[in-house]
């Protein structure tokens, strides 16, 4: 099932960043090989459990994977992940590629191994930069690509990270965009390739692209930044009973929204009536716009502006997104049982596909759930499991 069935992953990755992305391709119907330390991925420990090792954060970001553990410092370890990339159309890692240097695990030995291999590399900077070696966390990147001085500057002045991680999943998603173009090069030539994809250099396009402004010239004609993005009143506006998520963007937007309020001295007014002059008055404008807001309920507002045809939406917590009406009927988050967690709510693929559809057959696995079974698809007898078994390079099947 898929576009990507046939395609197989070795994923060398932890936390976020990477196993977002192999979750993704995983999703999309490649076979994905989660390669974990005896002691499992990190995430893993994260949250609430039912059961140890069995973490949400850990469950939400590898679905559609098998386990296998091995100890890479060992060289049955690494002669073991070494038969298993023989075979494999892509490795994926989020190490620094030193680390992968130190493993004998670098792109010069295993593309001798498998000329074909797509090796691509999640990591904090690009490899011809002074910050090569650096380690890098969504956090650092967060602040050294200017995200905390933005949130400053649209709040209290405090510099602060998103509360999300923001980075880990942006780069996750351009890893699969490079990682799918790169498969599709390996079908014309038939050999494959090295693909960096920096963390630092990612999200310095990510950012700058809204936030280049002036900047983009030579010389400068302004110290950059989007204004409508910077706004102060660029938020989710207070009704008289909560809150309320409203964009009247374009000028149609703008002339329903004046008929639906009543506010025809607006539809006069220079700072409000073109594109341009409320480009230009952003702050005003939506100052405006919040003060309007304030007078009726969020019920009262959904319901007028909906009939105007102005883009609304309510302000979900965690809590009552999992009840949207929209995510409900498109059974976004199904209640599903998993075979050891019990009953957990799991996240469909968001991309639909007319010809290969997805369907998540595989939920996140329990650590090396899946040795013996990767390693017998390798050519590994029984007898050489269990001597990796037994030797601590790979652990047995856990109990059920």
């Amino acid at each position: 099932m898929g576009p990507l069935r046939g395609v197989k992953v070795i994923d060398m990755t932890t936390v976020l960043m990477g196993p977002y992305a192999t979750q993704m391709l995983g999703d999309y119907g490649a076979d994905v090989v989660k390669v974990e330390s005896l002691d499992g991925d990190v995430t893993r420990q994260i949250g609430p459990t039912r059961h140890p090792g069995m973490g949400p954060v850990f469950l939400n970001t590898n679905r559609s994977k098998r386990s296998i553990c091995l100890d890479l410092k060992k060289p049955a370890g690494r002669d073991a992940v070494l038969r298993l990339i023989e075979t494999a159309d892509v490795l994926v890692y989020n190490v620094r590629p030193q680390a992968m240097a130190r493993l004998q695990l670098g792109y010069d030995v295993v593309s001798d191994i498998n000329p074909r291999l797509i090796y691509a590399g999640v990591f904090g900077f690009g490899q011809d930069g002074p910050y090569a070696a650096k380690p890098a966390y969504d956090d650092l990147i967060q602040g050294a690509t200017a995200l905390p001085a933005l949130m400053a500057q649209t709040s209290d002045g405090v510099p602060r990270y998103v509360p999300n991680a923001l980075v880990d999943r942006i780069v996750g998603l351009t890893a699969v965009g490079a990682i799918c173009a790169s498969l599709v090069d390996r079908n014309s030539t038939g050999r494959g390739q090295r693909v960096d994809i920096p963390m630092f250099e990612t999200m310095a396009g990510f950012v700058m692209g809204d936030h280049m402004g002036g900047l983009t010239y030579e010389p400068p004609l302004d110290k950059g930044g989007y204004a409508r993005h910077l706004s102060p009143d660029r938020r989710p506006y207070k009704t008289s009973d909560g809150y309320i998520c409203v964009i009247v963007y374009n000028d149609k937007q703008w002339q329903n929204f004046f008929a639906a309020t009543g506010r025809e001295d607006l539809r006069t007014n220079p700072k409000f009536a073109t594109f341009a002059g409320r480009a230009v008055n952003i702050d005003v404008v939506y100052a405006e716009l919040a003060r309007i807001l304030e007078t009726k309920t969020t019920a009262e507002w959904s319901d007028i502006l909906e009939k105007a045809d102005v883009p609304v939406m309510p302000m979900h917590d965690l809590e009552s997104l999992l009840q949207d009406p929209h995510i409900v009927a498109t059974d976004f988050f199904p209640v599903i049982d998993h075979p050891t967690e019990g009953r957990i709510r799991n996240m469909r693929p968001s991309a639909r596909f007319s010809e290969t559809p997805v369907e998540t057959n595989r939920l996140a696995p329990r650590l090396s759930e899946n040795s013996a079974e990767i390693l017998g698809e390798a050519g590994f007898t029984p007898e050489e499991i269990a001597a990796l078994v037994r030797d601590g390079v790979t652990k047995a099947i856990p109990n059920t």
